[in-house]
């Protein structure tokens, strides 16, 4: 049976034109995602929304960083794959139980090593960066195998890709679903400027400590009395009205008397002023800082044969959230009973005081950081998921249980 060589055609062979459609496309392609991003920031800068236009810049930021990785990834994807391995070294560490490379060379080493040396012989003059395509192992002539494949490089390019795009979108999310349970706050803060509120909140009035809605929520019971039975009930709290009238409403209070003059409360939108914060904490969520893609090499450490990761890496993301949740359920129970500690009678609404201390190691940008993770930890799972996937079909080993599919998709 006659050989049949089979070899890539460089720019020399191929015709011009198809050149210039597929330049043509990627331009038109990132002229336009140009244009997009600077009328949002122009829209953003009309709406005077700076902390949405600095979250932007930093999306912009983002795509340049993932534009020099990219950058990187095409230069060094000849000297990484040039990097040879012994293959008890190789054999260490993978995400299936039997890869398909090993198993392949095992069963034909020899045809393997033949096929691949006439390959080279009919390549060899005319050497080349292979990006897109599956390039052949140039350390199996030596008995080795390659550090990082060719291809592998290729792929590992995609999923990093894959993986910004899915955390953009996340946070993006994640912010309109916030800004949308924000409005329902809308209500609230009318309520504040009525006749009725101003009368049962008299800053004149003395009332009982206890008496008050806030107190009957938070003071005067006996699950705040033990550090124990406090955090089960902040623990379940946190799934049955988080956002309750009576706590947006005293720390309304808390935060007019701390930082307004005497009297300008009732022209003060509490509500519009946390919805500029959630987009100052926004515009830190959105970007990837180095600690996080430090976690992001861990959990591709982590899916390694025998580790059962997608068995335990997801929930981890579920149990911060809900440590989260919790704590700052806890937190407001706290500044109720500090206001119990100050005395029985209370002048006016209870004023809470909310103090470093309340919160881990004197830390509240801390919760913050746990709530990036969280939303970087579950855009792994989606990109990862849809990364494989796309890759090596919903049949390959990385989901090979249904369990693995159900819980990933699920937990993210």
């Amino acid at each position: 049976m006659a050989e049949v060589k089979v070899y890539e055609r460089t720019l020399e062979e191929t015709p011009t034109w198809a050149v210039a459609v597929v330049c043509f496309v990627l331009l038109a392609i990132s002229i336009i995602i140009e244009h997009i991003i600077h009328a949002a920031g122009k829209w953003f800068k009309k709406k005077h929304k700076n902390a949405l236009f600095e979250a932007l810049e930093k999306v912009k930021g983002e795509l340049m960083l993932l534009g020099f990785i990219s950058l990187l990834l095409t230069v060094f994807q000849d000297p990484i794959s040039k990097i040879c391995i012994s293959k008890n070294v190789a054999s260490t560490w993978h995400p299936c139980a039997n890869p398909k490379t090993s198993t392949s060379e095992a069963k034909s080493d020899t045809d393997s090593e033949t096929n691949t040396r006439k390959l080279l012989e009919y390549s060899e003059p005319m050497a080349r960066r292979v990006l897109a395509t599956k390039g052949y192992d140039k350390c199996a002539e030596k008995g080795k195998f390659a550090f990082v494949s060719a291809y592998g490089i290729h792929q590992l390019h995609i999923f990093i890709f894959v993986l910004a795009v899915f955390h953009v979108l996340q946070c993006i999310i994640t912010l309109a679903m916030g800004r949308t349970k924000m409005r329902l706050w809308k209500t609230w803060e009318d309520e504040t400027k009525t006749i009725e509120y101003q009368f049962y909140n008299d800053p004149e009035r003395f009332r009982f400590a206890r008496d008050t809605t806030f107190g009957r929520r938070h003071m005067y019971t006996w699950w705040s009395r033990s550090s124990i039975s406090l955090w089960i009930v902040s623990f379940f709290r946190q799934f049955f009205g988080s956002a309750n009238k009576v706590d947006y409403l005293t720390l309304r209070h808390g935060f007019i008397t701390a930082h307004l003059a005497p009297g300008s409360g009732a022209r003060f939108d509490f509500q519009k002023y946390i919805e500029r914060s959630l987009e100052e904490d926004f515009k830190v969520v959105v970007g990837i800082s180095p600690i996080i893609w430090f976690f992001a090499v861990l959990f591709l450490l982590t899916n390694t044969h025998g580790w059962h990761s997608y068995y335990w890496l997801p929930f981890i993301p579920l149990i911060i959230i809900l440590l989260v949740g919790a704590k700052l359920q806890m937190i407001i129970t706290k500044m109720g009973l500090r206001i119990q500690d100050r005395g029985e009678v209370v002048k006016g609404t209870p004023v809470v005081e909310p103090r470093d201390e309340l919160f881990w190691f004197n830390r509240p940008g801390l919760l913050l950081f746990l709530i990036h993770l969280v939303l970087f930890q579950n855009a792994f799972q989606l990109a990862f998921f849809s990364w494989s996937t796309y890759e090596f079909s919903i049949n390959s080993c990385f989901h090979k249980r249904t369990v693995d599919t159900v819980i990933r998709l699920v937990m993210g």
